[in-house]
C-alpha cells in the first residue's frame, strides 16, 4: 500500500433504524467523504463496506470504511482493515461521536483513553490506542437521560438544521489530517474562529 494512504473508519451501527442516530455520526462523515471523492461503498473481504479515492491527483489516498458490526464490536473489523491494507495505526483515523463535546464541535487527537466509548474501547483493545481520532461533538443528554439511550436517538430538529455543517467540518478535518498532518489540522480546527 502506498505510503500516502490513510484508513478512515466511520463508526456507527448497521441498519436503517440506526442511520440517523447520534451514535452514527462517524458513518455520516464517512458518507460525506465518499461523496466528495465520488466514490461508492462496496462490500469488502473484511466485515466492512469500503470506498476509496484520492483527495486530489497525486495527493493522499483515502480508504473510507464503515464496519458492518455494531459499535461495541468495532475492533475486529478495524483490525482486519488495518491488516488488509498494511496501514500503521498512526495512519488510521477513527471518526466517532463524542458526548464530552458540545454539538457542532470537532476536535482531533492521537492516542489516549476511550472515555467510556465502547467502539474506541474495542478498537484500542485490538490495536492499541495510538490511532488518530476525529471527535464529533453530539453534546450531553438532557436531564437524567442515560447517555446510552441518548446516543441511540436521532438528532433533534434544531440539530438537523446545522448537522450538514458539522459533517462538513468533520470531513474537512479528516482531509486536513491526510493532507497536512495532525498538528497542522489541530491548529486549524482547535483555534478560535
Amino acid at each position: 500500500m502506498a505510503a500516502n494512504t490513510w484508513l478512515v473508519v466511520g463508526l456507527g451501527n448497521p441498519g436503517a433504524q440506526y442511520a440517523g442516530n447520534r451514535h452514527n455520526v462517524g458513518q455520516m462523515v464517512a458518507d460525506e467523504l465518499a461523496s466528495r471523492l465520488g466514490a461508492a461503498f462496496k462490500s469488502h473481504k473484511t466485515p466492512s463496506r469500503v470506498a476509496e479515492g484520492f483527495l486530489r491527483p497525486g495527493g493522499p489516498k483515502l480508504v473510507i470504511a464503515k464496519p458492518n458490526s455494531y459499535m461495541n464490536t468495532s475492533g475486529g473489523p478495524v483490525s482486519a482493515l488495518v491488516k488488509f491494507y498494511g496501514i500503521e495505526p498512526e495512519r488510521l483515523i477513527v471518526v466517532h461521536d463524542e458526548l464530552d463535546l458540545p454539538f457542532d464541535t470537532v476536535k482531533l487527537k492521537q492516542g489516549g483513553g476511550h472515555g467510556g466509548h465502547n467502539g474506541l474501547r474495542d478498537i484500542s483493545k485490538a490495536l492499541g490506542p495510538d490511532y488518530v481520532r476525529v471527535r464529533v461533538g453530539v453534546g450531553r443528554p438532557p436531564g437524567r437521560q442515560d447517555p446510552a439511550d441518548f446516543v441511540l436517538k436521532d438528532f433533534s430538529g434544531a440539530e438537523r438544521q446545522t448537522l450538514g455543517i458539522l459533517l462538513g467540518d468533520a470531513a474537512d478535518a479528516v482531509e486536513a489530517i491526510a493532507s497536512d498532518g495532525l498538528l497542522a489540522a489541530q491548529q486549524r480546527f482547535h483555534s478560535p474562529a
